[in-house]
């Protein structure tokens, strides 16, 4: 049999429910993979309170691994057995099987667990291009992250050193400075008690940093702004304490001829050569161990509405999966 997680209304995580549900046979150019594991991602919330509107009910969940146990049609990249992943739509990651377009899953060199591949996928491909398509970073550059300490932060502290950036995060506390720290974040500033954008004035003699890469949203907005040097780049990656406010254009003049973006990593996959381009470039730093994927929380998957709860309350750190 085969169960998933979904959610027939929006709201808060108890909306989640555990179902009986029918998986067909793949259709052209789609696979059915059984999972190992599954991805917990922020933005899973914003389809489950309605943020993201979608038709209900519907499933949840976008980053999976497991095995390929049938092909479609037409499918010539992918076979029974091969150990795969992926990150995208369509919703319904969070099941035990599930049929996938084939064009937008991978297969996993040998190196890499299926438990590694959930937790770094959507992780690892967002901080992939956002550090090698979005805006020309050169060694010695200065930027900010903030969250530092969570699953995209890792990772990208970790890349942002191999490119020799000098990297500034932002944390709650203690225990996740010492994290972001052990992963190449060079300064720490703690959101909750200090001024970000004084601090990052501090650290840069005045100047301000290239770019502030906010998955935040909403509460550190202005002072992102606030925290660029002249014609500096804001990107904004995720709005995990709401939406950003409106833009007042002569906000960016104002403030030195800003800039500021909001990408979406499914325009940054798509066609299929770019999603192989960005999980070559990841796969390989992975597989190599140059940068390693913390998987700090495990879960069953009838166990989402705790792992909702853990996730918006912030008591996570690094990446949190579900084992199947």
């Amino acid at each position: 049999m085969t169960f998933a997680t979904r959610f027939h209304e929006t709201g808060a995580p108890e909306v989640m429910r555990w179902e009986e549900v029918p998986v067909g046979v793949p259709g052209a150019f789609e696979v059915r993979i059984r999972h190992v594991a599954v991805g917990l991602n922020y933005a899973d919330t914003y389809f489950r309170t309605g943020l993201y509107p979608v038709p209900l009910p519907n499933g949840i969940g976008m980053e999976g691994a497991g095995i390929v146990d049938a092909v479609g049609e037409g499918v010539s990249h992918l076979a029974i057995g091969d150990r795969v992943a992926y990150t995208g739509g369509p919703l319904g990651a969070y099941s035990t099987e599930r049929v996938m377009p084939a064009g937008t899953v991978v297969k996993l060199p040998e190196a890499i667990s299926c438990e590694t591949a959930s937790a770094m996928m959507m992780r690892g491909l967002t901080t992939s291009y956002l550090l090698r398509r979005i805006y020309p970073l050169e060694a010695g550059m200065t930027v900010l992250i903030h969250a530092a300490a969570g699953g995209l932060g890792l990772i990208f502290c970790q890349w942002a050193k191999l490119l020799g950036l000098t990297v500034i995060g932002t944390v709650s506390t203690e225990e996740k400075a010492e994290i972001a720290r052990t992963h190449g974040c060079d300064h720490v500033i703690f959101y909750t008690r200090e001024n970000v954008a004084a601090r990052v004035r501090e650290l840069t003699d005045g100047e301000g940093v290239a770019v502030v890469y906010d998955s935040v949203g909403k509460d550190t907005f202005a002072g992102s702004l606030d925290s660029l040097r002249r014609r500096g780049l804001l990107v904004c990656v995720g709005t995990s304490s709401g939406l950003i406010p409106p833009i007042d254009a002569m906000q960016l003049v104002i403030k030195g001829s800003l800039f500021v973006t909001r990408p979406a990593l499914a325009d940054y996959i798509t066609p299929r050569s770019e999603l192989e381009a960005l999980s070559g470039e990841l796969f390989d730093h992975v597989a190599n161990g140059r940068i390693k994927i913390e998987i700090n929380q495990r879960y069953s998957l009838e166990n989402a509405v705790q792992a909702h709860h853990d996730l918006e309350s912030r008591n996570t750190t690094g990446s949190s999966i579900f084992v199947v």
